[in-house]
């Protein structure tokens, strides 16, 4: 008599629309890879191809037309795996037509799958920089992207930028995030994650992410290291590994406390390595079980 082997058990698929850097870890070069460590099919579309990020100041590359974002959609879905895409990630759009190509590409997959989950991560500007995009990205992700999205997850600047609202304090952050909560897609869990949170009635030295649901609000809070410059790439990796942990667990604040511990233990071997660019490989174990947790407190 012999006994059938079971069939194995498939990881989940994620889409993912971001920019690409050949050198150093940006868009999908930083959310790709602690997205497939979490056990994740990762299907990348990347929307630029430089050399390094811009913040060196140079950069080889080309910027792909925003058809392209369609047209390799095309390609997957002549696949016939659509219905089985869990989840759509998206980073920096660099063009009108960008914003448009992705919202059409959550559509896409949400008609094969409806119950696939939309992150938005709204790349458009930081504190020091200010606003780095396009000056009409800001409004159109406001209007187009943020309202198809579950889970968004901005930087204090973008919070601000995305309603309005000056945020100092850890009422102003809830209220703000709040705020641009009630645009989220009605359907979904409506989670906004605000990341790099600095405010006045902190302790010192530390740095905080904030991620407020319909069940509550949790922070999480590390020590603050002396990165200068600030690394890019950060609030590309927080928000991958914010999304995997959310669709690993269910749980906003149990995939806040996971992510940023994960950050933290990455940001820490980037400073005590003395590198330009976030060391996303040689923390790879990270992801995963971090070795060092920093629990996320309910505030809210």
């Amino acid at each position: 008599m012999t006994t059938s082997t079971p069939a194995p058990v498939l990881p989940p698929n994620i889409l993912s629309i971001q920019s690409w850097v050949s050198y150093g870890h940006v868009g999908n070069a930083a959310a790709v890879f602690p997205l497939q460590r979490l056990g994740f099919e990762v299907w990348a579309i990347h929307t630029v191809q430089f050399s390094n990020h811009t913040g060196y100041g140079a950069w080889t590359g080309t910027v792909f037309p925003s058809e392209q974002v369609a047209e390799l959609l095309n390609g997957i879905e002549a696949r016939g795996v659509l219905p089985m895409c869990a989840a759509v990630l998206s980073g920096y759009m660099g063009s009108e037509g960008t914003v448009g190509a992705v919202v059409e590409a959550v559509h896409r997959v949400r008609k094969a799958n409806p119950a696939a989950l939309y992150c938005c991560d709204p790349v458009m500007g930081d504190v020091g920089r200010g606003v780095f995009v396009r000056p009409e990205l800001p409004d159109l992700i406001r209007e187009q992207a943020v309202p198809q999205a579950d889970i968004v997850t901005p930087n204090q600047f973008e919070l601000e930028l995305l309603t309005g609202r000056h945020v100092t304090t850890l009422q102003e952050a809830l209220s703000a995030a709040r705020m641009l909560r009630a645009t989220l897609r009605p359907e979904g869990p409506r989670i906004v994650v605000v990341t790099s949170l600095v405010r006045d009635d902190a302790p010192k030295g530390v740095i905080e992410t904030l991620a407020v649901t319909e069940d509550g609000a949790w922070l999480c809070r590390t020590p603050l290291l002396p990165l200068d410059p600030p690394r890019n790439g950060t609030g590309d990796a927080i928000a991958a590994l914010f999304f995997g942990h959310f669709l690993q667990t269910g749980d906003a604040g149990q995939a806040l406390s996971l992510s940023m511990s994960a950050l933290y233990a990455l940001l820490d071997l980037t400073h005590r390595a003395g590198t330009r660019e976030i060391q996303l490989v040689a923390a790879q174990d990270e992801y995963a079980r971090p070795s060092r947790m920093f629990g996320a407190e309910q505030v809210g």
